[in-house]
């Protein structure tokens, strides 16, 4: 691709990011010292750096640029809605129309009846708004001692002081006192790493029940809800044996519980189908969109709820909740023109038809290198686990993370974005990725883990914890 826009020079550039830029996730004084990597632009599935050097974006961007990174469309929609209507909000009885059709249209692509949107800035924002909505719906129904919401460790659902606390991120858990009070969670469902001598089945049944008995725990009369992600991202493209969502799904329809989908990553194809829970047959309640919703083109995110949610909430007055920039009109124009681009050009189904499960076949294919020990899939969200012994599920000796770090930094040097989450290496492309492309993104995957295979039987690091 090689596009070379107008910039300082890389040195100069890091050293102004290391003096003023705070980083999500990073160690301020490490990320100084290493240099940043500074991307100066991107088409299609490719990136490139202030170097000129171009690479794979094997992560969509932050799992969120499903229609592909430089799309004009979307530009030329931020720009005349800036013309038209820069910003106006959604409180004091208004609307503006692209608000207004973007509802309409969420609620077109919803399964059931999730009809109704409340619009947040991003999937942090949206799980925010969760908490308080199931709060408030529940002390509406005249119950409003149904206060706990239950989760999963090593689950992601932002990371806002409320968002945090959903998740199970233990890391996130040690600073700034979290979780808050009425959230507590149960295991994730990782047959790799935690399954031990079960079968994946048995398994998957034993940690659904592990909700139900939580609930029996806790008081049916004391919970609101229950969040999971439909397959875990964050936390590593956990991938549920075929028995957990079955079993979860019964469990909820037992219960007077809500469920909340966080579709935040899984939202808008990533899965092969619209949603998540169409994939996995399931009924929230209420769902989690950001990223794919705008394909990362604007902020913007928000809480889709069934219409017996809707209703009631309407029933009981004033929701005393909201953002200075829920249904952003810029936000919601852009939005708009990557909901149309992905339905008229059938992106979702193209993608399932033929890149998802080529994909799929050479990943799958992974599984025979001597430091891949697991390689899930589902649509374009995927996973390897590093091990040093297959048969044994082991995990290495050294402290977690680091194999998993030493293979990201060779990917990186081989051209491609791929991600680590402790020894675990993982992907999720745009969903225009095609053949030839997954053909490259494969190649490179392969040498950036013969380089990180050689390198640690070189250093003594192919040893089990």
């Amino acid at each position: 691709m090689n596009i070379r826009a107008n910039h300082a020079p890389t040195a100069e550039l890091q050293a102004l990011d290391a003096a003023h830029h705070l980083h999500p996730f990073s160690d301020s004084r490490n990320l100084a010292k290493r240099g940043v990597r500074v991307i100066t632009g991107a088409d299609g599935v490719w990136l490139t750096d202030s170097d000129g050097v171009d690479m794979i974006d094997a992560m969509s961007g932050l799992w969120c640029v499903n229609i592909g990174h430089g799309r004009r469309e979307l530009a030329d929609a931020a720009h005349a809605q800036m013309l038209q209507l820069s910003y106006y909000n959604t409180f004091f009885m208004t609307s503006h129309p692209a608000v207004i059709e973007l509802s309409a249209k969420l609620a077109e692509l919803a399964p059931g009846t999730l009809n109704h949107t409340f619009f947040a800035s991003g999937g942090s924002e949206a799980n925010d708004t969760n908490i308080r909505l199931v709060r408030h719906y529940w002390a509406a129904k005249g119950k409003p001692e149904k206060q706990v919401i239950i989760s999963r460790k090593n689950g992601y659902h932002g990371s806002t002081v409320g968002g945090g606390s959903l998740g199970g991120m233990a890391a996130m858990h040690k600073q700034g006192g979290l979780p808050i009070p009425g959230i507590v969670h149960i295991d994730q469902p990782d047959w790799w790493s935690e399954g031990g001598d079960m079968s994946s089945e048995e398994f998957g049944l034993a940690r659904a029940r592990q909700l139900e008995a939580k609930i029996d725990e806790l008081g049916e009369d004391k919970v609101a809800a229950f969040i999971a992600e439909p397959v875990q991202g964050a936390g590593g493209v956990i991938v549920p044996p075929e028995t957990y969502w079955p079993e979860v799904r019964r469990i909820c329809a037992e219960r007077d519980i809500l469920f909340i989908a966080d579709e935040v990553i899984t939202g808008f194809g990533r899965t092969g189908r619209m949603f998540g829970v169409e994939t996995y047959e399931l009924a929230p309640d209420i769902i989690t969109i950001a990223k794919g919703l705008s394909s990362g083109y604007a902020p913007i995110g928000g809480s889709v709820v069934t219409d017996e949610v809707a209703e009631t909430l309407a029933d009981a007055g004033d929701f005393n909740h909201g953002y200075t920039y829920s249904g952003h009109p810029v936000a919601c124009a852009v939005a708009l023109e990557n909901l149309r681009i992905m339905t008229e050009e059938k992106i979702v189904e193209e993608a399932a038809a033929d890149a998802m499960p080529y994909l799929a076949e050479k990943w799958g294919q992974l599984v025979d290198h001597p430091l891949v020990g697991e390689a899930k899939i589902k649509g374009f969200m995927a996973s390897i686990a590093l091990t040093p012994d297959k048969a044994a599920r082991a995990k290495f000796a050294s402290p977690e993370g680091t194999v998993g770090l030493r293979c990201r930094d060779r990917c990186f040097s081989n051209g491609l974005v791929m991600r680590h989450v402790k020894d675990r290496m993982i992907i999720a492309p745009p969903l225009v990725i095609n053949r030839e492309e997954i053909d490259t993104l494969i190649e490179r995957a392969v040498k950036s883990l013969d380089e990180t295979h050689a390198a640690l039987e070189a250093d003594g690091m192919m040893v089990s914890a």
